[in-house]
């Protein structure tokens, strides 16, 4: 499940270079606050999902709202974890 919602919200990421230093900027639109910069294109990817895990684990532990989408609603994980787990 939070597999799937990282590779859909990655899905949504739009990418510029940055024509000063011609690196590449990458960020999620809805997700405030995720982005990347790096000097590739993958590179960049690579940050991005990084910040969207960092960024979904950080909002978890401070019990704030995640976007839901493609139906995917991370908000209620304890009720996840009680399905997985019986």
């Amino acid at each position: 499940m939070l597999i799937n919602y990282i590779d859909t919200a990655m899905e949504q990421a739009v990418y510029e270079i940055i024509e000063d230093d011609g690196t590449y900027w990458g960020e999620i639109p809805h997700f405030q606050g995720v982005w990347a910069n790096h000097k590739t294109l993958e590179g960049c990817r690579r940050e991005l999902r990084e910040t969207l895990g960092d960024w979904i684990a950080l909002r978890l532990r401070l019990n704030l709202g995640i976007p839901i989408i493609a139906n995917i609603d991370l908000n209620h994980l304890d009720n996840l974890y009680e399905v997985q787990h019986v």
